[in-house]
């Protein structure tokens, strides 16, 4: 569970260029943000590079004094826009290859076999596969939701959307996602 109390203190801390509590801060989210990619993008190269370039990004952020007012919220923004960037330069990438190479891509179900081998359970395993079936909005939603257990509050300053469409679209994703598994 998290403590937000220290991570304002570990924000502070870092302000102050601490460079151990910047290693704390690294501790405390590469995990999670790491995960978070992971589910989108289905691919643990990429998944280790974003997740590289997004801890990059926040440090040259607080190196340059701007203002954060809640890191958690801002951890999780950067990353869904580096998510973004990089599907953006994948489209870009296709438009300039040719169509017969479809190889350089690879199978995004290749990477997330080692994901379902380690699931136990097989009701994680539908849920996983639900989970790819959805929309990227819904699944966003519930990643950040009940993988990452953001509040809703949190949610709301990642997604730039009011609190009560969040509510709306976490209910819509949950509604899609019981269809998928439930089929």
């Amino acid at each position: 569970m998290r403590n937000p109390i220290a991570e304002q203190l570990i924000l502070i801390r870092i302000k102050n260029k601490d460079k151990d509590a910047y290693g704390k801060f690294y501790d405390l989210y590469v995990k999670r943000i790491y995960r978070f990619i992971f589910f989108k993008v289905n691919s643990e190269h990429d998944a280790q590079d974003l997740t590289s370039e997004v801890f990059l990004k926040v440090w040259q952020y607080i190196k340059d004094d701007k203002d954060i007012q809640n890191l958690n919220s801002f951890i999780y923004m950067v990353a869904r826009n580096c998510v973004i960037d990089f599907y953006r330069q994948q489209v870009r990438k296709q438009d300039n290859e040719t169509p017969a190479d479809d190889s350089a891509y690879g199978n995004a179900d290749e990477a997330a076999d080692p994901q379902r081998k380690l699931a136990a359970a097989s009701d994680l395993k539908e849920i996983l596969a639900g989970l790819k079936n959805l929309k990227d909005e819904y699944r966003e939603v519930i990643i950040l939701r009940f993988i990452d257990e953001l509040s809703i509050r949190e949610i709301t300053e990642i997604l730039k959307k009011p609190n009560l469409s969040v509510r709306v679209l976490l209910h819509r994703a949950m509604e899609a996602l019981k269809k998928e598994v439930v089929k």
